[in-house]
Order: structure tokens, then C-alpha cells, then sequence
């Protein structure tokens, strides 16, 4: 369970970042590709619809773990596997972006995502059952 509350740590903090962001934070230049201090209104949104993400997100490890029983266990240990994909991805976008202030502060936060998600699609933790 120490990996899904690790997720939830970092997840939460993402979250709030993000609504700053959605706010008018200017913080822009570490977010969605760095190109604007306040986001547009439509990165704006995006930002909205990433704290859902997140909150899915970490419904789907908690699931996984066996902390909650919110979905039926194949589809928590497939969806836990396509989360890894989705943070291994924004490794890869991160790294890539022409922001320095994003890829230094986002690819090690990614990659800290992508590793705890790696870890609970395996089924490594206390209550987790191995897939």
C-alpha cells in the first residue's frame, strides 16, 4: 500500500499545481509544454480535466491494491497497466518538451509516477494479489 499512498501523495500535489494553473497561476511555463506564463483558457481546462484524471487514477491503484473494491479486478489490474503506459508516455512528452523548467521538474515527476504505477500493476504491495 506504501506505493499507492506515494501515488496519492504526488497525485495531490499535481492536483493542486494544476488548479493553480486553471486558475492563472503563472506557472505556465512548467506545464503543457511551457509556451505561456498564463495559460489560455482552453490549457486552462485541460488542467481541469487532468485533476479528474488524477483523482481516476488514483481510484483505479487504490482498487488495485485492495484498499477499495470500486471495480471489478480485471479491470483494475488492465487499467492499472494502462496507467503505467499513460506516465511512461509523459516521461517521454516531458522530456521532449523545449521547456527547461518542465523537463527538469516534470520528467522526475512522471518517472516517480510511472515507477509506483509499474509497481502496483505488478501487484507489488501489502493487500495487493499478484496478476
Amino acid at each position: 500500500m506504501i506505493f499507492a499512498l506515494a501515488l496519492t501523495v504526488i497525485l495531490l500535489l499535481l492536483a493542486i499545481f494544476q488548479l493553480a494553473l486553471a486558475l492563472g497561476a503563472p506557472l505556465g511555463r512548467f506545464a503543457w509544454g511551457g509556451q505561456h506564463r498564463v495559460l489560455p483558457p482552453r490549457l486552462r481546462v485541460g488542467s481541469v480535466i487532468a485533476i479528474v484524471i488524477y483523482g481516476v487514477i488514483d481510484l483505479i491503484a487504490w482498487d488495485r491494491v485492495g484498499a477499495v473494491d470500486l471495480f471489478p479486478e480485471l479491470f483494475s489490474e488492465i487499467a492499472m497497466w494502462v496507467v503505467f503506459a499513460y506516465f511512461a508516455l509523459g516521461v517521454v512528452m516531458n522530456a521532449i518538451s523545449r521547456s527547461k523548467p518542465e523537463r527538469y521538474t516534470m520528467v522526475p515527476i512522471t518517472l516517480a509516477l510511472a515507477v509506483l504505477s509499474l509497481f502496483i500493476a505488478m501487484g507489488i504491495g501489502e493487500l495487493a494479489m499478484p496478476a
